[in-house]
């Protein structure tokens, strides 16, 4: 058997509009990121999906809120969907934070975690999500680094070519995730 994940970037925040890579801060949404919640929920209120899974930060649970506030879908909030921490650099302008992340692949930011660190902590979520959710459809609402850890644990993708990519949206990403998932500890 398999579970099915949609996965979903938060939506937009004041940060995003102002430039400004957030870690592990809140993040607010903007007027346009409310607009795209609402957006989600109509895209995804009908689409198969018996649960919702959302980071803890602000931004990825009120987006998660604002698209199925009228709905009967339960929402999980899990911390080991986090954004990548920063550290010393949460808050800081976009640009200066990109031009470090190939330095922090295995590295941890300043204060912070390393991209390796998310991997470990998605494939936990995955772990867990296997072992209770066999044969269904989820919704996950998470950070950029939580699609590139999906990316590198489903789909064989390597993190040197995540992190020098162009940011990328879409309206959802799709991933089969076999069941049941490896055992901890297992190699990649």
């Amino acid at each position: 058997m398999s579970i099915q994940i949609v996965y979903e970037t938060h939506a937009t925040t004041a940060d995003n509009e102002a430039g400004i890579a957030t870690g592990w801060l809140p993040g607010a949404l903007s007027a346009t990121g409310r607009a795209q919640a609402r957006e989600l929920g109509r895209r995804r209120r009908d689409d198969g999906i018996v649960a919702v899974f959302t980071s803890d930060l602000d931004r990825a649970v009120n987006t998660a809120q604002i698209a199925f506030t009228d709905t009967a879908l339960p929402i999980h909030q899990d911390p080991r969907l986090r954004e990548c921490n920063y550290g010393e650099l949460n808050g800081r302008p976009m640009a200066f934070v990109e031009t470090r992340r190939t330095r922090h692949i295995d590295e941890p930011f300043p204060g912070g975690q390393s991209y390796r660190d998310v991997e470990a902590a998605t494939d936990d979520f995955l772990r867990d999500l296997a072992a209770d959710r066999d044969g269904t459809r989820v919704l996950v609402i998470a950070h950029s680094a939580n699609r590139w850890a999906l990316d590198c644990l489903l789909t064989g993708a390597q993190w040197q070519a995540l992190v020098e990519a162009p940011p990328l949206w879409q309206p959802g990403w799709e991933y089969t995730l076999p069941t049941p998932w490896r055992v901890a500890g297992a190699s990649r």
